[in-house]
């Protein structure tokens, strides 16, 4: 089905617009125009049906079915929970402060709160529809286990002494996201509500990520890769995390980038670190979770990330050698 946007990106830009396919301006404009129709196209129908998901999934059932469950079950539920709830960054400190509030573990509730961004339920979508299942499969395991490590980790060093204090002596009850209208047609309204929401709040990335990635397509050769950021360079991986910092995106933003990185030869391992660095060290998520941790945790949170994301880059370099 997806095939139709390589045939149209084929008549506009080769048919239409007499571009040679072996320029450099064919190829990035054919990469470009495909890109940009598929994931636009996957983005608004994705959204749409998580939109309509979310309507049977509140915050505080997704609270609910982690509370009271056993630490290692937890833990899985968390980051299960997290791959596929539609949660955006807005929602970190209310589902914070709701979980704590329920008796779930801090480990646990970090967990959740660093695999759900970065397994996006529309990226992985995207990504399995451009990359194939495989590489989306690689993506969601390692950030899965990410998550899993990060709370462990919290939980092993005791670190709830680093939350602030008025968090502990809340109660908020239930974690509400509004009233909705029950009816189908109600569900539909809200769900296409949060379609515009969603691609009004990150169009631009979107098309920033497909412009980089049809430039590096078209017009970067294939030797610069291999040589600074191929197998062969073993600080590609620790470059490519400091490089993707300050470059924050959504990931639905940074797969066409990553696609043109895996095509000039990029290894694997090094192209998933880069993409988690672009995705999960969000400063607004950062800004908005200074509410309810001290600076300390937030140092804490953020390196523990950038040292988590150059081991899987390593390890899945390894593997896939």
């Amino acid at each position: 089905m997806l095939e139709i946007f390589g045939t149209f990106a084929d008549r506009l830009v080769y048919a239409w617009m007499g571009l040679a396919p072996d320029s450099r301006l064919g190829q990035s404009m054919h990469f470009f125009v495909e890109d940009t129709t598929k994931i636009f196209f996957l983005l608004v129908s994705v959204v749409f049906i998580m939109g309509l998901f979310r309507t049977w999934l509140a915050p505080e059932k997704v609270r609910g079915y982690i509370a009271g469950k056993s630490h290692g079950a937890g833990y899985l539920l968390a980051v299960t929970l997290g791959a596929v709830t539609p949660f955006c960054s807005c929602s970190s400190v209310p589902l914070f402060i709701g979980f704590l509030e329920g008796g779930i573990p801090l480990g646990v509730t970090m967990a959740f709160l660093i695999t759900s961004p970065l397994v996006n339920e529309v990226a992985v979508v995207i990504l399995t529809s451009i990359m194939g299942w495989k590489m989306a499969t690689v993506y969601v395991v390692t950030g899965m286990g990410v998550g899993i490590l990060g709370g462990l980790l919290i939980d092993r060093l005791h670190l709830e002494r680093w939350v602030e204090g008025y968090v502990w002596s809340i109660r908020m009850g239930a974690v509400a996201m509004g009233e909705v209208d029950g009816s189908l047609t109600g569900r539909i309204r809200y769900a296409w509500g949060e379609v515009e929401t969603i691609v009004r709040r990150i169009w631009v990335y979107v098309l920033v990520g497909i412009g980089l990635g049809s430039a590096l397509h078209g017009y970067v050769p294939r030797e610069i890769f291999l040589e600074y950021a191929g197998a062969d360079n073993p600080l590609a991986v620790p470059a490519a995390v400091l490089m993707g910092l300050p470059l924050y995106s959504n990931a639905t933003g940074i797969i066409p980038v990553a696609e043109a990185l895996l095509d000039k030869g990029v290894p694997i391992g090094t192209v998933i670190a880069f993409m988690m660095s672009v995705v999960g060290i969000s400063v607004p998520e950062f800004v908005m979770l200074r509410k309810v941790l001290k600076p300390r945790m937030l140092v804490f949170f953020g390196l523990f990330l950038a040292i988590a994301f150059i081991g899987v880059g390593y390890l899945l370099n390894g593997i896939f050698a």
